[in-house]
């Protein structure tokens, strides 16, 4: 009986270690998979569910990598569930304030993750899951291999796709902001 309740104890500490240490990763691969900002509170729970479910058959080192494998089929299921969607979301929960900046930062730097959001919807599913992991996450690419069980070449041929999409992407935006000004 001792071992069982132990053992419980084990469990939910290392529960509440992973949730400590990697909700805000869970969180940004989420947002950076395209799962819209007011569902990812929502979305980064059930990533912890999952992962508090499937913890006994989770391999003690290979946590991350479940969570980041959830969290992109998550950020999925959140995707197609709004492409199914017939209304348009329109309001959006309010930004906390950036109490460090000024209005005018604060606004710029609004206005540039609404860019990089808008350029990160539009690449490809396989692309952006390299490319946020690798310039976001700063995570290698043997990790991300290793995350997505796919081979060391294919991630670094999606890597490299993905930074030329994304900079052909950003070229454009700037083209047509220049244009519109002129």
């Amino acid at each position: 009986m001792l071992s069982k309740v132990f053992g419980k104890d084990k469990r939910e500490i290392r529960l509440r270690r992973l949730v400590d240490e990697h909700v805000g990763l869970v969180a940004r691969v989420l947002r950076n998979a395209g799962t819209p900002e007011a569902d990812i509170e929502d979305d980064v729970q059930r990533v912890f569910i999952a992962l508090s479910n499937r913890l006994d058959d989770v391999r003690v080192g290979s946590e991350k990598s479940f969570m980041i494998q959830t969290a992109l089929h998550v950020a999925a299921h959140a995707r197609r569930t709004l492409a199914r969607r017939r209304e348009i979301i329109t309001d959006q929960p309010p930004e906390l304030p950036d109490l460090v900046a000024g209005p005018e930062e604060a606004a710029h730097r609004q206005e540039v993750r609404k860019t990089l959001d808008r350029i990160l919807s539009e690449m490809d599913t396989d692309l952006r899951s390299v490319f946020a992991l690798y310039e976001f996450e700063e995570m290698t690419t043997a990790e991300i291999a290793s995350v997505l069980e796919i081979p060391n070449g294919t991630v670094a041929s999606r890597l490299r796709r993905a930074r030329a999409e994304f900079r052909e992407r950003v070229s454009l935006m700037e083209c047509f902001s220049k244009s519109e000004v002129g």
